[in-house]
This record gives structure tokens, sequence and C-alpha cells, in this order.
């Protein structure tokens, strides 16, 4: 390592690795430098000016985003002269910039409005017609403000350079120049809402945040996006219960500031008129009506204990968003009180045959930071941007700025085409594509293998001896779909493996009925289903068994339900809950609906009714049982607690699951698609971009956006 460089700031003595640039290496100091167009990770642009410093023995001002520290280098950040700079350039930027601070909705967190405060005039000199142009409207996320615009360019490279989309460009020229989008008059691109996020001012606001409220009026609550499994860090704010901004600026989870479209924007779904607020009871009519908590719970206690006397056959379906604890919850109910194997959950990827596969190695599965630093990464058989964005966002970023490589086997053109070594390969051609690439990924020092619902049973021991037999340290995810998909199987939602993946079978107990064994069995009594929507498109085989559904709306399973109890979102409710990697995290409510319970809470309830001592609603408690149960989740609790992620490491090798390949079906959903969740975001299915699903309006019940195709999702979830 090259010695380090030895410089002067504000008369500090300082030192910093050769090639550091001076904005850096002051704020690694702790002096902050102000810039504009200077953004970490991005590209330099040295465009705003605001960055200038004064630099003993040059003769002018220099701008510290693209100086890098030199020997003996002594430099002034605040001096008489700088300032001046700085309330120059601030000038110049108000000159056609509107000043309507009071209903911009910047106002509060704009970087213009500190920079003002800090260095600008009390008074602008100008006299002149400021330049005006009428705000744009680009898509139903995103709005343009040219005048307030500063020309920093942050949003061009950071969905350039950043996503890869490169939807926004520069046109025109000098005081007329703005931002403009790919398609002339509006945008088609991930609708992610970086750019937003990224603008120093209120030129680019979203349709969700416009003229509702203010920062400050706002409770700000750090949770888990509820979408993909991906487990991205999303800070919901919230006005008088209802949440009505989501972004992630204080970079503070495994995702860092980044968040797609749902992650931001399809929290809209919280607040939907057909949410669930009242549990419903079928009556003899057929018809549902309203009742009471206490009186739905006394009617599904009576028909279990019935059931229960006759040695009747209870079925049970979890979900795949629901928490750890309420999937341990659920399990623990299902095994001890129902007294029944028959549990499962929707399965979209092989997770139990790679743990068996790797036999005992320790660090071979990758969590998502790994991603950031690996230095190469295979991807087989995912469009890891539209179904995994933020994975996608990692590799992407390790080859921009680590120079990590990428290869990917995929059956179509993928985003990562642009700067992958690619080859193309039919379902079920994998392994011929794979050996094309052997001698290149031999020559790695080490690969991280990810791999979609396409690698299943034997295909993925054999993709675990190919990883082998490469002769270099290899990790791999596979990828798993659903925001809580990992945490569903390492919980023991499956009807052969207990928490933590030991088999039923070593308690001398047979494994029960799969996920679409029980859906067919013709003699099943009960089929009790939490957060999920097996009977969307297919109908149970049992007309006689008695449903109980657990949902926050009345989907396609629910209406065939005899009882339906209206579930919190996992944006209502406290708990844990593991990514695609195994990265466990914290949830925090940061918000409510009425009437609503939370899943654990209401199997805590019917727990009592059987007066069953561990019946607890109480998500650290359960969790507590958790760290002690389930091999791998002994984690450092005060990096849950601080909101921090957790790697959790599941036993690998000895995995005795009877797992059928079969039941592992993808529903491939793309950046605009969620499952049955995703129907009820009107945020998510009114850009251009979205495949046509229909819309759940209660005033407008049918309709396909025109020219659009429509999509059904089957095995949909919460």
């Amino acid at each position: 390592m090259a010695d380090p460089v030895n410089f002067t700031i504000d008369g500090q003595a300082l030192k910093a690795a050769a090639g550091t640039l001076l904005i850096n290496a002051a704020k690694q100091a702790g002096i902050s430098i102000p810039a504009f167009c200077y953004y970490d990770g991005l590209s330099l642009q040295a465009a705003c000016r605001m960055c200038l410093v004064e630099v003993e023995k040059t003769p002018k001002l220099q701008v510290a985003c693209t100086l890098p520290v030199g020997e003996g280098m002594v430099v002034h950040t605040d001096s008489a002269v700088v300032r001046q700079a700085r309330k120059g350039t601030l000038e110049f930027l108000l000159t056609n910039h509107p000043l309507d601070c009071p209903v911009c909705d910047k106002g509060g967190e704009c970087e213009l409005q500190d920079m003002v405060f800090t260095y600008g005039a009390g008074e602008s000199r100008f006299r002149e017609t400021k330049i005006h142009v009428d705000e744009k409207q680009w898509s139903p996320v995103v709005f343009y403000d040219a005048p307030r615009c500063i020309l920093c360019y942050r949003c061009v490279r950071i969905c350039g350079e950043g996503l890869g989309v490169s939807a926004l460009g520069i046109g025109n020229r000098g005081a007329a120049s703005e931002i403009v989008p790919n398609h002339g008059d509006h945008l088609e691109c991930d609708e992610c809402g970086a750019c937003i996020d990224i603008c120093p001012v209120g030129a680019l606001t979203s349709g969700t945040y416009r003229y509702k409220t203010r920062p400050w009026e706002m409770e700000h609550v750090g949770t888990i996006c509820t979408h993909c499994s991906n487990g991205c860090k999303t800070t919901l704010g919230s006005r008088n219960g209802e949440i009505v901004r989501a972004n992630n600026r204080d970079r503070s989870g495994i995702n860092g500031e980044f968040l797609c479209i749902k992650g931001r924007y399809a929290f809209d779904f919280n607040e939907h008129p057909e949410r669930l607020t009242s549990p419903l009871l079928r009556a003899l009519n057929g018809e549902f009506r309203p009742v009471s908590w206490a009186v739905a719970l006394a009617a599904i206690a009576r028909k279990i204990n019935e059931t229960l006397t006759k040695r009747g056959k209870i079925g049970v379906i979890g979900s795949n968003h629901t928490t750890n604890e309420e999937n341990y919850l659920l399990q623990k109910f299902a095994r001890q009180v129902l007294k029944t194997p028959n549990i499962d959950h929707h399965r979209t990827g092989d997770l139990p045959t790679l743990l068996d596969a790797l036999r005992g190695r320790s660090h071979s599965l990758a969590s998502t930071a790994d991603l950031l630093t690996t230095k190469a990464a295979l991807i087989v058989d995912s469009d890891l941007a539209q179904e995994h964005p933020l994975l996608a966002y990692q590799l992407r970023t390790n080859w921009r700025l680590n120079k990590g490589h990428v290869y990917a086997v995929t059956p179509g053109p993928v985003r990562e085409d642009g700067y992958a070594t690619v080859r193309r390969a039919e379902p079920g051609a994998e392994f011929e594509a794979l050996e094309g690439l052997r001698e290149k990924l031999k020559a790695e020092p080490e690969l991280t293998i990810l791999f979609g619902a396409a690698i299943k049973g034997e295909a993925v021991r054999r993709l675990v001896a190919f990883g082998d037999a490469l002769g270099i340290p290899v990790k791999y995810v596979c990828l798993l779909e659903y925001s809580n998909s990992r945490g569903a199987s390492d919980m023991g939602v499956l009807p052969d493996l207990l928490p933590g993946y030991q088999s039923v079978e070593d308690g001398g107990i047979e494994p029960g009925l799969t996920y679409d064994q029980m859906l067919a069995a013709p003699d099943l009594d009960i089929l009790w289903v939490v957060g999920s929507n097996p009977l969307a498109g297919r109908k149970r085989a049992s007309e006689k068994a008695f449903v109980l559904v657990q949902d926050l709306f009345l989907t396609e399973t629910a209406r065939q339900a005899n009882v339906v109890l209206p579930a919190a979102s996992a944006y209502e409710k406290n708990g844990t809950v593991t990514n695609v990697c195994g990265d466990l995290q914290k949830l925090t409510r940061a918000a409510s609906t009425m009437g609503t319970k939370s899943d654990l809470e209401i199997i805590a309830l019917l727990a009592k009714e059987f007066h069953s001592d561990w019946g607890i609603s109480n998500p650290e408690t359960v969790f507590l049982e958790i760290r002690r149960v389930v091999r791998g989740y002994d984690v450092p609790l005060p990096v849950i607690e601080a909101g921090g992620a957790a790697f959790t490491k599941p036993p690998t090798g000895n995995v005795q699951s009877r797992q059928q390949p079969d039941l592992i079906r993808p529903v491939n959903n793309t950046l605009f698609t969620s499952g049955t969740l995703g129907r009820y975001s009107k945020m998510l299915n009114s850009v251009i971009e979205a495949p046509g699903e229909v819309y759940h309006d209660p005033h407008k019940r049918t309709g396909v956006r025109e020219g659009s195709v429509q999509v059904e999702t089957a095995n949909g979830e919460r």
C-alpha cells in the first residue's frame, strides 16, 4: 500500500490515501464542503461550483470534488474569498429559481435552501423577468419543474450509471437548459423515483407526496419493504396514521438508499378502501356478515374442537409475507395444538436441497453485502433487474466501482447484457451454457452463484458440483421471490421439516401433506390459510372443508372461506423477516388500520381458546424462543434492535427433505407486479410499464388499460 499523503485543511494536519478527492478527505475529518453536483459513487461533474476552496500557492479557487489531495497541500474551506464565491454561485442559481419555498415539497429538506441560509445574500440584485416554463408530468410517479432545476445532473447520472436505465438527459442550451425524459413528453423506465430522492431541490417531485404534508409533520419509521424478497429498508413517513411517503435517504439498510418502485411507492395498498376491517362469518344464506372478534374466534374454536374430537384432517397453508415470529408460532400451533403435520407454503425456490448439497460447508451462502464485493458473480435463470432489483443494483455497483465480473446464463435478454459475459440458454439447457463459461470462471479468484427456480431438485446438486469443480471459493444464493419466503422455510412452514431444517422424521413423525396435496385432498375437514391466495384460479377438492382465511383483502381464496379474519399488513406490525440472502432485519409498525390484528395476535388468541400456555402475542418473546430453537438464528440482538441486518447461518448438510421439484413454482414478478398484493396498489398499476393487471378500484371494477395485456398471477401472496 502506498504511503499516505500529508496535507492541511483549515489548520488541521491530515493524512489520506493518494488519489482521495479533497471533498472526501475533508468529510472524513469532519469538515463539510458544500456541493450540489457531487454525489458519492457517481461520476464527477464539477458543474455547480459550490465546492470551491482556496489552495495556497494556486492562483485561482479550486473545485474540491475533482481535486485529489497532494503532499503538503494547504487548503482553506471557509475563508472570506471562499464564502464570497459561494455567495455569488448561489446568486446565479437563484436568477431564474422561483421563490416558492412555502409550497415546494422540498421545503425543510432542500439543499439549496440550506445553502442560501448559510451563504446567500438577503436580497437579489436581479430585476429582470425570470424565465418560466410550466411544470411537466412525465409519469404518474415523476413531475418536473424546470425553473427549480439547478442542473446538477444528479438525476441523469443515477439513472444512467447507477441503474443502467438512462431515461434522462439534457435538452436545450444556456439558460433554457433542462432535464428531458427518454420519450419526448413522458418517461418509460423503472419508475423507481431515485431521480426524485437524489434531487437536491424541488425540481423533481413524486405523485404520491406532492402537496400532502411537510417532513416535520410526519413520523418517520424504518421498516422492511413487503414486496419482493430482497429485504430493502424503507423509511415510511406517516401522518395521522396514514403512510404518505417512503424513502431511505439515511442509507440505514442493506440497500443503502436504493429502492425500486415497490419500495418507494407501492405502500398505497395499505390505505386501499377494500381493506378488511371486521371479521366476516358466512351466514346460512351463503353471504358474509360482519361479526365481532369474539364471535369469529368462538366459531373457529368450535369447529376445530369438533374436528379434533373426530380425528379429522386439518391443513394449514402459511405465508411468504408474514414475520418469522408469526411463521414460527403458526407451525408450532399447527403441530402442537391442531396435531397436524399438514403445513406448507407456496415455494419459489429449492433452498432445502441447496443446504443439503453444501454438506456442512461453512461460509458457502452469500449475504447481500457480499454481492457488492465479490470478485465475480454468475446469474443462472433470472432476470435479476426485474425480479431481484436490489441484488441487480449491488452487482452493477460492484462492476462500476470495484471492477467485479458478472456472468449470466439466461433464456432471453436481460439488463445485465450491457456489462456481463452472457450465454443464452433455453430452460433445461443451462448446464450446457455453463460449460461454455467453465474456463473463464475457473480463472476468477472467487465466485458467487445466484440461481432461479429452474434449478431445483437434482439440478441444484449438479450446480453445486459444478461450483466445486472450479477449484475456487464459491458462494450461493437461492433466489426466492417474496418478502419472507426465506423466513417461512427457516421457521419450518414445511410438511417435512421443522424450524432450522430438522427433519420431522427425527421425532418419529411422518411428513404431512404438501401445498398441492392439501388443495387436492377430498377428505380435508379444515383448511386454514394465512396470508396466501392458493385458490386464485383453482378450486379446492374438498367442498365440505371449513375454510379459515387471514388476509388484508377479500381475495379469491377469502371469497371461498367460512370465516375471514382481517389481518394487519407488514407495515402495521413488529417482528423480523429474513431476506433472500439470509439477512435478518426488523419490522417496525408505521401505521394501523382499525379493526385489524397482526397474524401473531390472531394465532395467540386462537391458542388462548385452547388454553395453551404459550399463547403469547409479543414478537420479542417469540423471537427469543426462535434464537434458542432455530439453528442459525442466534444472532446479536443489538444489531437487530438498532435497525441493522444480521446474517443467519442455517445448517448445511443432512437436510432430509422429501421436497418434490414440481412444488417449486416461481411467480416471476416484475418491478411492476407483486402477486395478489400488487393488484391493490394504484401507483403500481397506473404506470405505463405495468403489464396491465386490473387495479381493484371499488368504484370501477372492470377495465384493463387499453393496449395492455392482462396478466393472471396464480398462487398469489399478500
